[in-house]
């Protein structure tokens, strides 16, 4: 069990002709199930291609059609990037992630947009996101699979680099993940902390979650004024960016204090009031999360 994916899922790699789409295509192979897991990839022009054997197809719903893929991973410049999910979206796939960093927040806009009004089942993962792992069973993204070790803990971030930094230490302590979730860094993307936490909640297999997020917006304190009332597991939370002026953009699109909200101070100190252990050194996340089991 694990939230988002298994060794069942089926996945179509959009991009899987330029460089970083062939690179993660087989970096995610060769990871796990990957072999039986990556069935298609998608190229308007390519069709009836293959990247090393991995047949490739004009539209996804070509690809959905032909062998029952249910996610998709993009790897589509940013100018298509937006096009590319609304693609998968159309398609009725389960679940797009979306890796591409720099999409024009216009283009994200109109597509979560079109999203909601058509009540679309597809869950969306990014953009600008690691991807999702449950280690041992299957990769999608860009995440290093070496580290991760099985177990029952669910991790999820809005920062690719902190997610790995988490996952290392859990799995150096003896601690293993459940699922990983990378929630991407751009102000206007698909799961929220809060999502992640609801499916790490009911799924059986997750002992306890650590939650990672940075300044900007408000996602990371409705997260925990949901986990104070609805949360039967132990959180523990860290927050990027205590040293950021406000005004300045720091490194994420999404990472802007304005108007003195989404500073860290204000997030440590709601997740704190709601019960959620947090730290201010992410070198202790770890052992931090090792000491609520």
């Amino acid at each position: 069990m694990a939230i988002l994916i298994d060794k069942n899922t089926r996945v179509i790699t959009q991009g899987i002709t330029g460089k970083t789409g062939q690179f993660h295509t087989r970096m995610c192979r060769d990871y796990a199930n990957g072999k039986a897991c990556f069935v298609a990839g998608v190229h308007p022009t390519k069709a009836g291609q293959d990247f090393e054997g991995i047949p490739i197809f004009a539209s996804v719903a070509d690809a959905k059609r032909q062998t029952g893929a249910t996610a998709s991973v993009i790897y589509v410049p940013p100018p298509g990037a937006a096009a590319a999910i609304w693609e998968a979206v159309e398609a009725d796939l389960d679940l797009v992630i979306c890796i591409t960093e720099g999409i024009p927040v216009r283009d994200m806009i109109e597509a979560r947009d079109r999203m909601r009004k058509q009540g679309r089942k597809t869950v969306l993962v990014g953009p600008n996101c690691p991807g999702v792992i449950t280690p041992e069973e299957i990769k999608i993204g860009i995440m290093p699979g070496h580290i991760h070790k099985k177990g029952r803990i669910g991790v999820v971030s809005r920062s690719g680099t902190l997610t790995y930094e988490a996952v290392g230490q859990l799995t150096e302590l003896g601690l293993g993940q459940s699922s990983a979730v990378g929630i991407g860094g751009d102000p206007v993307n698909g799961l929220k902390h809060i999502d992640v936490l609801r499916m790490f909640n009911d799924d059986p297999e997750t002992d306890a979650v650590i939650m990672i997020g940075e300044i900007g917006g408000s996602d990371e304190e409705n997260a925990a004024l949901w986990a104070k009332d609805n949360m039967k597991k132990p959180v523990v939370g860290f927050i990027a960016g205590v040293t950021a002026p406000p005004g300045k953009r720091m490194g994420h699109a999404g990472a802007i204090i304005s108007g003195g909200k989404g500073t860290a101070d204000e997030k440590l100190s709601v997740m704190d009031s709601c019960g959620i252990r947090v730290t201010r050194n992410p070198a202790e996340m770890g052992k931090l999360l090792k000491s609520v089991l």
